[in-house]
Parts: structure tokens; C-alpha cells; sequence
């Protein structure tokens, strides 16, 4: 198939497309490169895809012209998006870059015969505190980030609705793993411990439950939406049915590099989850996911990951603090 994926340059995207083109699959990728995080982080994460096979558009989906890169594909991924619940991210950023950004690319794909499905991807941050919920839950989200990436899905199924678009959305409940961005807490911990900088910590955070999940069981829920076609005009959470709490988290990580991380205490973090808990029993049913990642697993992983990239790259996941 020929397959786009938006905001490949990124964590989850660049893994996808990756494992897409194992498959042998024809991929086409779009991502602005933007400075949210690093830009060479990024154009490492392109370099890698765009070695093994894929076609980079440097693009922005919110202005830019997009029908040559949409052009006669077949499936969409639609990866790309502003995320985080940064106070330093303004309400027009977000709107920017998560509603008008999936609007333009629909408006995109409205003559695209070929097209067979198209993947969303939201998150548990649509439901708000604690997500800990089945899909057909009333959304409570507290941050523009959730706000906007509900509205963003709404977006998708709403032209599903209308005319037939054969769309799914996937809630995706915190993703860790290689290639994680910088600002996130196992990159931020690994980072400090292995070089010796401070970890910032937010306050109140070792008590968060959290529903952790391996990026590679996402990409394999991912793969499954290719397959089924009852799978169109859906949502569904896609996460481990497990969790840990944040603090037992952090003492896996000091435990496998075998020294404790130099925690500095930070301030709670505005839009925060208190609790993520994957309800998966409709993925599991309908798409027969089940992820088998063990967080030991997958952060051993991840550290291997880190612990391997080039000096220049890896200098710049040094935590601000």
C-alpha cells in the first residue's frame, strides 16, 4: 500500500513508518520539523526513515499545499500534532497546530479515490483527570492539549459521519519508549541519571498511576486498523490494561542503571492526569489487540536506545530545570 504518515519525524511516527517499511510497504511521510524540541533530534529520527526507504514532504499541515503528498495513497496516519500541556504553549498554538492542522489535511483527502482508511491519533488526555474509561465515556478534558485533540478527533468523525470517510480513532494512553521527545519523564530520568544532571520532578507526580505502554504494541494496534474494516466510524483506547505508579516507575529505571536519579522538586504541572488506566476490552475484541511489553522490557529498551545515540544527539535531551 502507499501509506502517509504525518509527523513521522517524531516518536511514534518514525517507529511506525519504520515498521511499515519492513513490511514493504510505500511511505510517504510529512513533518514541518518544527522547534517545539530540538530540530536535530527530529531530522535523526527523518534521516533514519528516509535511509530505509521513505519519501520526506517538509510540510505544514495547517498552511501548506498538500495534494502532491496525498496523492494516490492509501492509508493515513495522522501522527502529527502540537502535544504536551506546556504553559509555555499558547491556546492558539494548540488550535493551530491540532484543529486547523487536521482540517486542512481532510480538506486534503476529500478527492483522494483511493484512500481506505485513516487513522487518528488522540489521546487519554481527552478524558480529563483520570482516564480511566471506556470509549463511550463523556470526554472531561483539562487542558488545551486535550481541548483540542478531542475537537481535532471530532473533526475526523465528523466527515466519517457525513460521507462515508473510512476513518478510526485511536486514544492513546502515555507511550514511552525509543525516540521518546525530551521533555517527557523516561527520557528526562534517563538522560540525568546516565550523564549526571538534575531531574526535575514535578510535585505530587510519584503518586500518579499511570497506564505506560510500550511504543511497539501501539505500532501493532496501528497495523491492525489496516485490516479491519469494522474498525471504521470507531474509537477505540489503545494502551496496556495495566499500571504502576510513577514512583515505581522511576525506582525500575535507578534500579537497571544502578544509582539513584538527583531529583529536583518542581511545581505541579497545570492539566496533569492523576490516573491513567487503559479500558482496552473493545480493541481486544474488535482488532484482537494485547500488548505484552513489560515495562522492564521495554524500558531496558529504551535505555540501549539512549545509551546509543551519538554524543552531539544525545546532549540534547539534558533536562532544563
Amino acid at each position: 500500500m502507499k501509506i502517509l504518515i504525518t509527523g513521522a519525524a517524531g516518536f511514534i511516527g518514525s517507529h511506525l513508518a519504520e515498521t511499515l517499511l519492513r513490511d514493504g510497504h510505500d511511505v510517504v511521510v510529512i513533518d514541518n520539523l518544527n522547534n517545539y524540541y530540538a530540530q536535530a533530534i527530529k531530522r535523526h529520527n527523518a534521516d533514519q526513515i528516509i535511509a530505509q526507504g521513505a519519501k520526506l514532504y517538509t510540510l505544514d499541515l495547517a498552511s501548506d499545499d498538500l495534494s502532491k503528498a496525498v496523492k494516490d495513497v492509501e492509508a493515513v496516519f495522522h501522527c502529527a500534532a502540537q502535544p504536551g500541556i506546556s504553559s509555555k504553549v499558547s491556546y492558539q498554538t494548540y488550535v493551530r497546530n491540532n484543529l486547523d492542522a487536521t482540517y486542512n489535511l481532510l480538506q486534503a483527502l476529500r478527492d483522494v479515490k483511493t484512500i481506505k482508511r485513516f487513522v487518528n491519533v488522540a489521546t487519554s488526555s481527552i478524558y480529563g483527570k483520570k482516564a480511566t474509561s471506556p470509549e463511550d465515556v463523556a470526554a472531561e478534558p483539562i487542558s488545551y492539549y486535550g481541548v483540542t485533540k478531542l475537537g481535532a478527533e471530532q473533526l475526523v468523525l465528523a466527515m466519517q459521519r457525513a460521507s462515508g470517510f473510512p476513518a478510526v480513532s485511536f486514544r492513546l494512553f502515555s507511550v514511552y519508549g525509543p525516540r521518546e521527545r525530551p521533555d517527557k519523564l523516561y527520557p528526562r530520568l534517563i538522560h540525568s541519571i546516565v550523564d549526571g544532571n538534575p531531574f526535575p520532578l514535578y510535585e505530587d507526580s510519584l503518586g500518579h498511576s499511570r497506564s505506560f505502554t510500550y511504543v511497539g504494541d501501539i505500532v501493532k494496534a496501528f497495523i491492525t486498523a489496516l485490516d479491519h474494516d469494522d474498525c471504521v466510524g470507531e474509537i477505540f483506547n489503545i494502551g496496556n490494561n495495566t499500571s504502576i505508579l510513577t514512583g515505581e516507575a522511576i525506582s525500575i529505571v535507578e534500579d537497571i542503571l544502578g544509582k539513584p536519579a538527583n531529583t529536583i522538586k518542581m511545581p505541579p504541572r497545570a492539566g496533569d492526569q492523576q490516573q491513567t488506566a487503559a479500558v482496552i476490552d473493545k480493541a481486544q475484541r474488535v482488532l484482537g489487540y494485547h500488548p505484552d511489553t513489560p515495562f522492564s522490557e521495554g524500558i531496558q529498551h529504551m535505555i540501549e536506545w539512549y545509551q546509543s545515540l551519538p554524543e552531539d544527539v544525545r546532549a540534547l535531551y539534558k533536562p532544563p530545570v
